[in-house]
């Protein structure tokens, strides 16, 4: 997978799971906790990209999203 995703592979990546799910960020490996989807907003221009903000935790990933992203053993 590319570093820098964009807004179409995330699209496609979207289309193959259910569209009632609610979505979160996984974030840090060290400290893996579940954070909400905040506001989307997209910057238009020369140094134009769609940036989607967070929107608080949601407690701590379970063990298996963890072992899915390779982060149990971090």
């Amino acid at each position: 997978m590319p570093h820098t995703i964009t807004v179409g592979h995330l699209i496609h990546q979207l289309q193959t799971v259910d569209p009632d799910l609610p979505a979160y960020f996984a974030i840090n490996p060290d400290w893996p906790h579940a954070h909400r989807i905040g506001r989307i907003v997209e910057i238009t221009g020369t140094d134009g990209a769609v940036y989607i903000a967070e929107n608080g935790q949601e407690g701590v990933l379970p063990p298996a999203v963890r072992n899915q992203l390779d982060w149990a053993n971090v």
